[in-house]
């Protein structure tokens, strides 16, 4: 396509370059470029006006290409130029595995070209059928798989509430390699989460070692974000210590401080970490932009103890009379940290989707009945997902502007219409911009999209991309001033708005604000790059 799109006001304009003959026509020397915007090649470094050539894929310069031919050329005069986003903690993977969602477009609207697939422990361990149910309709962004430590223990061990065996802990070693095996970025773990809670942190050293060995990284959902057991400081130290034993990458992901109780936390956090890089250690944190989270019902209210065996195991706790009134005084405490009854917002249900979208204390005011006894029957039900109100501007603000902070979503890819899923989903990555760059002025453009790109690429270990810089794969994103989440709280649906053009592997997935429905995207394999 022989074109050149130029923006007037808003609107791109289409203007023909024409050949006088078709043998007077050269072959253009580049697939695309992107010519007079002002790029953010994603190293911090100040933004600066710039053309951007494309070719095989690749970006094959950068610097003033004004006498160059390419075969569409696209004027993006006034437009921010900069490397594709990089979501360090997605739950994107299932909907990806999905043949309606695979387009991946509430992602490429944020500016995302790759995800992190797998976190929190999660995901399945067997990463080649995974990849081959990602790649099997085609992907609209890149996907890098981790391997799961919950996951894994749940293969070897059910549910148990126990430390691993020798033996045990040799298949969890197995597992982990065959995953590093298979391609896998890193380790990740939520000792928060049952059945991650169960282990102790010498069984997460053991099996990062594995990880270590392809120089892959350990990221983790702590064990504690709050005081619910040994408390938030300590929780970090736990990655740290990982870090040390193993000398791996630690990651602290969607860093925060969850509840009342230890809001103000953010600088000795901040204190420990950074204790831990002058010892010459390589410990990072993401984070996302927002003071609330997302997590099931049970995560956030049941004590661990009480899941141990499974749901069924439960239910028989419940039923015994002082043993539920065990379960209901934790309950009792733990609501406490998130806040109270009215900051838990119920966003999927289903088994009873009217609740969705409200708040634990309306639905309880609604039902004539104490949270806690509402809380605990919706658990036996099944137990919905929540939004859960527990963070401070303080703390959010301290950990964003560190400068091992990398900027993550924790979102997942939302059939859209279903639910009432935390806006992340749709917004992380340009709320992070529009908000905290352009509207609060809380850090820079360059320092933000460093944060969304080359700092991830480097702490993944992803040589390839997250940069504006010849040679280096062409996921490009050009996004304008009015780039900005539209999601909220209440209406999550909702793109974000800003993303005029987006390439993945040099294909425009995004072209003049609209999709183009290209399925570009790849498996990541550590250490292959793609297949």
């Amino acid at each position: 396509m022989n074109a050149k799109h130029r923006r007037s006001g808003s609107r791109p304009v289409i203007l023909a370059t024409l050949c006088a003959t078709l043998a007077a026509c050269s072959p253009p020397a580049y697939d695309v470029i992107l010519a007079g915007g002002r790029v953010v090649d994603g190293t911090g470094a100040a933004a600066r006006q710039a053309d951007v050539a494309i070719s095989g894929g690749r970006i094959a310069a950068v610097g003033e290409l004004a006498g160059a031919s390419a075969a569409t050329t696209l004027d993006v005069t006034g437009l921010y130029v900069a490397p594709g986003f990089i979501d360090a903690h997605s739950h994107a993977g299932p909907g990806l595995a999905t043949d309606g969602l695979s387009h991946g477009e509430p992602l490429l609207a944020q500016g995302l070209t790759t995800v992190v697939v797998n976190p929190d422990g999660g995901g399945p361990v067997d990463l080649a059928g995974q990849r081959a149910d990602l790649e099997e309709e085609g992907l609209g962004v890149n996907a890098a798989q981790l391997i799961g430590h919950g996951s894994v223990r749940s293969r070897v061990m059910g549910m148990d509430d126990r430390a691993a065996t020798e033996a045990e802990l040799d298949q969890m070693r197995a597992l982990v390699r065959d995953g590093m095996e298979a391609g896998a970025w890193g380790l990740s773990s939520g000792t928060f989460y049952t059945p991650g809670s169960y282990s102790g942190n010498a069984e997460l050293i053991e099996l990062a070692r594995v990880a270590a060995e392809f120089d892959g990284i350990y990221t983790s959902h702590i064990r504690d974000e709050s005081d619910y057991t040994i408390g938030v400081i300590a929780a970090v130290e736990e990655v740290i210590d990982v870090s040390r034993q193993t000398g791996i990458t630690g990651v602290v992901t969607h860093i925060k401080a969850l509840g009342p109780p230890v809001w103000g936390s953010s600088a000795a956090i901040v204190e420990r970490i950074e204790a831990a890089r002058g010892e010459g250690l390589s410990v990072y944190a993401d984070q996302y932009p927002y003071l609330a989270s997302a997590t099931g019902l049970s995560a956030a209210l049941l004590p661990r103890w009480s899941q141990a065996g499974g749901s069924e195991a439960f239910a028989e706790r419940v039923a015994d009379p002082e043993t539920k009134a065990r379960i209901r005084e934790a309950m009792v405490e733990n609501l406490a940290r998130r806040g109270g009854a009215d900051r838990i917002q119920f966003r999927r249900f289903t088994e009873d989707a009217s609740i969705e979208g409200r708040l634990l204390s309306d639905v309880a005011a609604e039902r004539g009945g104490d949270p806690i006894d509402i809380a605990l029957d919706l658990i036996l039900q099944g137990g919905p997902s929540i939004v859960s109100f527990n963070m401070s501007d303080e703390d959010l603000l301290t950990l964003m502007t560190q400068d091992w902070t990398m900027t993550s979503s924790d979102g997942g890819l939302p059939m859209f219409g279903v639910g009432v899923p935390h806006p992340r989903s749709y917004g992380a990555f340009a709320r992070k911009i529009g908000k905290y760059v352009f509207e609060d002025r809380v850090m820079s453009l360059e320092a933000a999209v460093r944060t969304m790109s080359a700092l991830p690429a480097e702490v993944m270990g992803m040589d390839d991309r997250g940069r504006i810089a010849e040679g280096l794969v062409a996921d490009v994103v050009v996004f304008s001033d009015y780039f900005k989440d539209n999601a909220t709280f209440t209406e999550p649906h909702q793109l974000s708005s800003g993303v005029v053009h987006a390439f993945v592997g040099g294909e425009a997935a995004i072209l003049n604000s609209a999709f183009t429905g290209a399925r570009a995207g790849k498996v990541l394999v550590r250490g292959g790059g793609s297949d």
